[in-house]
């Protein structure tokens, strides 16, 4: 995002003042239709994961970070002090966890031991972003900086993030993660707008665009998870439950998702078997959040950001002038 002399580039200041012109007007995206049948889902079938023992990183999540890790950057140090609320969140000395969420480490695999039939079996079960048909988190985004794709991915573009969070707190199962230090902030208003940027699973949307199937799902030895058609992964979803008498988790939660997972046992009681903490989601039924702001409620819920919006797009203005002052002064002394 930013050039050779530290200021960020005209791409990103165009992306970034388009957002911020968007939300001043109380830019309300419509709802991409994830039912429709162009839209891709996935299926996870929990009676296929064994969590790869033979492995020390389950394949999945050792093909998406490879994948993604490098394209995270490193913060600045020292951070900027955040006034008023000094939060900041760190990841770049713990990027070899691998048994949560974080910013470096978008899938990891949960552990539930639970009783079928009298005996007891271990589940594995793969957890990233869900992908929601209509995702409250690129709903409230004060910056347009998330939203749902015609491929069934919900993204959230580097580029335009702050930070600030709303997305995890809206999302019912907290999956994005924070890095602060890192992203447009830093070049606008350090102290007082933004926190970083806020990474979770991107479906591999670049592989996605090119024919390719996403790192996990190509990585998985087990064949647990599938890519393809919404309609026949639901399809497909419901004819496995049937098949073994299970159950299917994601065709409602959260107004329904673009993930659906299949467990010969309850989600109920796998739920009540995983430690739920930070970073590491339940698996309870959830109503879709925001479900009643999708329209004029949504100011209300940005209430706080709008007022920062016209300062932010002020701010970038004259960052990006100063910047082509300073290409222009270097032009004519020739060292560019």
């Amino acid at each position: 995002m930013k050039d050779n002399q530290g200021s960020f580039s005209r791409r990103s200041f165009l992306k970034v003042t388009g957002g911020l012109a968007l939300m001043a007007g109380i830019h309300i995206p419509k709802p991409v239709q994830a039912r429709s049948t162009g839209m891709l889902a996935t299926l996870i079938d929990l009676s296929l994961c064994d969590g790869c023992p033979d492995l020390d990183i389950p394949a999945c999540v050792k093909a998406c970070r490879a994948k993604n890790m490098a394209g995270i950057p490193d913060p600045v140090d020292p951070m900027p002090a955040l006034l008023p609320r000094g939060v900041r969140e760190d990841w770049s000395k713990k990027k070899d966890v691998t048994d949560r969420l974080t910013p470096y480490n978008w899938i990891f695999l949960q552990k539930a031991e639970v009783e079928k039939d009298g005996d007891t079996k271990t589940l594995f079960i793969p957890r990233r972003c869900m992908h929601c048909d209509n995702p409250a988190c690129a709903t409230i985004c004060p910056f347009s900086a998330n939203h749902k794709h015609t491929t069934g991915a919900v993204i959230i573009d580097k580029d335009l993030c702050f930070g600030g969070a709303k997305c995890r707190t809206v999302c019912p199962w907290n999956i994005p993660q924070r890095q602060s230090g890192v992203g447009i902030y830093l070049d606008i208003l350090p102290e007082l707008a933004g926190n970083g940027v806020m990474f979770k699973c991107d479906l591999c949307q670049d592989r996605i665009l090119n024919g390719e199937t996403p790192a996990c799902i190509e990585a998985c030895p087990r064949g647990a998870m599938r890519i393809g058609r919404r309609n026949e992964m639901y399809e497909e979803a419901e004819a496995r439950a049937k098949e073994i008498n299970g159950f299917v988790y994601g065709k409602n939660e959260n107004g329904g998702t673009s993930t659906f997972y299949i467990s010969p046992v309850s989600f109920e009681t796998i739920d009540a078997a995983i430690h739920a903490n930070p970073g590491k989601p339940h698996l309870k039924p959830v109503k879709r959040a925001l479900a009643k702001t999708d329209g004029t409620g949504k100011s209300v819920l940005l209430s706080p950001a709008i007022g920062l919006v016209a300062g932010i797009a002020a701010a970038a203005g004259t960052l990006m002038k100063k910047r082509i002052v300073r290409v222009e002064e270097e032009r004519k002394n020739g060292r560019s």
